[in-house]
């Protein structure tokens, strides 16, 4: 330790600590042993309730029906009786979001989905997932839906179309990274300042504002699964 600062190797064994290098590129191992670590909680708790059905239910499966029926209510609103066969994608997505997002409001743990690489699989698999349903359900025909209501609007509405689609896992990575890890941030500086006095109060927020982060992501994705299923004017 020289003029207060931390030797280099420390420093360089710290940082390897949290990374790891894959074929060239870094990558933060925290995240993924969090992410492992999270969907075994989410397996463990679905195990639970799946050995304890009952005609009378109990505390952990009235959660889990309350929760997956507001949702398959929710799902069959929105896309009509169809949409019961999207349910386990559409769902499961939201459950495992939300699972992650909570993982940032324990001690000592982080939300995987403050790294941009949870998002971006997220969202590039709601992507594909959609244009395949799409094409499944109009075959050639879905390219209707790039061409706007007139062949003259053609060569206008096919570029604005496919901007459009192309920014949609853009948004959907960025809109939740960027809330989640700011919530991270501004949680470890309110510790930093007062522990436990200042973030006591401001769990309850944040935990409102991770499960609105799973909402949205759940609610954007199931539009987009919308509007590949309407028929194209």
């Amino acid at each position: 330790m020289a003029g207060g600062l931390p030797h280099p190797i420390l420093l360089s064994t710290k940082l390897h600590m949290d990374e790891m290098t894959i074929m060239g590129q870094s990558v933060e191992v925290k995240h993924v042993f969090y992410t492992w670590i999270g969907m075994a909680l989410l397996f463990i708790f679905a195990g639970i309730v799946r050995r304890r059905l009952t005609l009378v239910p109990g505390g952990a499966q009235n959660f889990a029906e309350v929760l997956v029926g507001g949702l398959e209510n929710q799902i069959v609103e929105t896309l009509g009786e169809e949409g019961r066969r999207f349910v386990p994608v559409l769902a499961g997505l939201f459950i495992y979001i939300l699972g992650m997002n909570l993982m940032g409001l324990i001690p000592g743990f982080d939300a995987p989905t403050a790294n941009i690489n949870t998002n971006v699989g997220m969202a590039v698999f709601v992507f594909l997932y959609y244009q395949y349903v799409g094409i499944q359900r109009w075959g050639g025909h879905y390219i209707h839906h790039f061409l706007g209501p007139q062949k003259a609007l053609i060569p206008l509405m096919l570029p604005i179309e496919l901007v459009s689609h192309l920014t949609r896992p853009v948004s959907l990575t960025l809109r939740l990274f960027g809330n989640i890890r700011g919530e991270e941030t501004v949680l470890i500086l309110f510790f930093v300042m007062a522990p436990m006095v200042s973030t006591l109060p401001i769990y309850a927020l944040f935990l409102l504002a991770k499960c609105l982060q799973a909402f949205i992501f759940f609610m954007l994705a199931m539009y987009y699964l919308k509007g590949a299923l309407d028929h194209a004017h």
